[in-house]
């Protein structure tokens, strides 16, 4: 009977076809949203003139969503399966890492599961696939690092050229102004010659329903979607400005629970009316005595934060006063202005105040907004503001979005600054790179390599398709370029073909985005094809 346990316990390991099911099935899974998203594009290397496919979708909410940028869809996509749910995290992996190159990470870790996929049936063991695979994508970043240009950040061209590879790709591509923008955004945050990482927490981008894209414009200050108070007959534009930002009300206070006061005498009514007005009077006075002009007043959960009569007080006194200040702003309200938050009247001093030339309220294509010039603080940290304009929401959501890759972009040039070619030609380097090495090698690795070499071409094999070329034709001449020596041959949109120097029509990547895909890309692979079981848990 003990024999029979024991055997009954072992038959779980001799079920040699269970890890090959759940491997196939993951790859299967993750590879189908690889292929969802793979005729979109590359993020990074399309050129100025890529053509692109969108994608129309809603989210859970209801809400329809008009992109291609690949973390955005990836998030909103309904994903349940397990394995394809990591290519997703993948992509947000990528996104948090380097901020573009999100498809493509996921394109070459559907199109390495697909060689994976192939090395399994001709029985291959996993775990030596996948630490196979983790040297071929060192040798692939070493590579990669050689064909590179290291680059100055003082050097405005090369990162405007950088910016706009980005925004090639993207539904705003023919608006000329986000590039410059983002590149300009970015390098007033930070100090060139000592920065080795950019916060883009500096930079705000608010957006305005109305106008173009190209009415977009970018203020070395502050910018606030609400407007001035002008119910109480106050200044709507302050000189020399000396700014406060309180975080209580100036309103008559309320008790502590509910209860009701019945007033039958109208003596009683005047008291109560007067001492309402004094203790509001004492409290803009003491505002006014600290030598504050402009009043920035958060918005309250428990009570008005500021009435009628508050205001006129105020307005008597000249004082500019913006209410309804949502708590996450102010954080980058304090950076740019240099002024501290007040939770009291007591704390409310000359010595927390900020300082700006000019606040005033602008008008522009039918919409209204504060504008903050002329700061003038001590802090080290610099921040700017964008105000995106478009037609409807759908495109400056779109915008956001691109202008916040361009961005990314442009930190990862900080962070590691160097420039590739684009248009496919790194990715044909890495191919014709390791394929000559795995020449060298013997036994599975070398097979292995020769797979990794493959399965970076579905880059190129994409841009081709995207555009509308003969993808077998064009790869073709490409692999036939880098053969002899050509390292930056790419694919150009322009030609219609393969050009000898991609470089020089200006497209250009960051080293960062491609050695972070190259990595992540393996990585995930090797997680993926390590599992061998799946077990349900509640």
């Amino acid at each position: 009977m003990a024999q029979v346990a024991s055997n009954a316990g072992n038959n779980a390991f001799r079920d040699k076809e269970k890890p090959t099911a759940v491997r196939t099935g993951n790859i299967v899974a993750a590879r189908a949203v690889a292929d969802a998203i793979r005729t979109k594009r590359r993020v990074s290397d399309t050129g100025p003139t890529v053509i692109r496919s969108e994608r129309n979708r809603q989210n859970g909410k209801g809400e329809t969503i008009i992109t291609n940028d690949g973390n955005t869809m990836l998030k909103d996509m309904a994903v349940m399966h397990p394995a394809a749910r990591m290519l997703v995290d993948l992509a947000n992996a990528q996104d948090i890492e380097a901020g573009d190159g999100t498809t493509s990470v996921v394109v070459i870790a559907g199109s390495l599961l697909g060689a994976a996929e192939k090395l399994l049936a001709k029985g291959i063991h996993p775990t030596v696939m996948s630490e196979a695979f983790q040297r071929a994508a060192s040798a692939a970043v070493e590579t990669l690092h050689s064909i590179s240009h290291p680059i100055n950040l003082s050097d405005r061209a090369a990162l405007l050229r950088a910016a706009t590879t980005s925004l090639s790709s993207k539904i705003v591509s023919q608006n000329t102004t986000l590039g410059p923008m983002a590149v300009d955004a970015v390098l007033r945050t930070i100090n060139p010659s000592t920065a080795d990482n950019v916060d883009l927490k500096n930079i705000r981008i608010l957006k305005k329903v109305g106008g173009t894209i190209d009415d977009s414009e970018m203020v070395d200050g502050l910018v606030l979607s609400q407007q001035v108070v002008k119910s109480g007959g106050g200044p709507a534009r302050m000189e020399k400005a000396r700014i406060g930002l309180i975080q209580f009300q100036l309103s008559p206070p309320k008790p502590d629970m509910e209860n009701q006061i019945v007033v039958n005498d109208y003596r009683q009514m005047d008291k109560i009316l007067k001492e309402e007005r004094t203790y509001l009077l004492n409290m803009v006075k003491k505002i006014k005595k600290a030598k504050c002009n402009v009043l920035f007043i958060q918005k309250s959960i428990l009570r008005d934060a500021v009435n009628d009569l508050s205001l006129h007080f105020l307005a008597k006194l000249g004082i500019l006063v913006v209410k309804d200040i949502e708590r996450d702003e102010v954080e980058f309200i304090c950076k740019s202005t240099g002024c501290k938050p007040m939770a009291d009247i007591d704390s409310f001093t000359e010595d927390k105040l900020g300082t700006a030339d000019l606040i005033e309220e602008v008008q522009a294509s039918g919409a209204r907004y504060v504008k903050v010039t002329g700061v003038k603080t001590a802090a080290a940290v610099k921040t700017v503001s964008i105000v995106c304009r478009g037609a409807n929401a759908l495109i400056l959501d779109e915008a956001e979005r691109s202008l916040h890759d361009a961005m990314c972009v442009i930190r990862c040039l900080v962070k590691l600054r160097a420039l590739l070619p684009g248009g496919g030609a790194p990715e044909i380097e890495i191919a014709q790179a390791l394929s000559t090495q795995a020449r060298s090698l013997a036994g599975t690795e070398s097979i292995c390599w020769k797979a990794f070499a493959d399965a970076m071409e579905v880059i190129p094999v994409t841009l081709a398709e995207n555009a509308g070329l003969n993808s077998i034709k064009v790869v073709t001449a490409l692999r036939h370029r880098h053969a002899q020596g050509e390292k930056h041959a790419g694919i150009s949109i322009k030609r219609g073909g393969v050009t000898d120097d991609i470089g020089a029509e200006g497209v250009m990547q960051p080293l960062l985005v491609s050695t972070s895909a190259v990595e992540l890309a393996a990585e995930a692979v090797k997680l993926i094809l390590r599992i061998d079981d799946v077990c349900l848990a509640r």
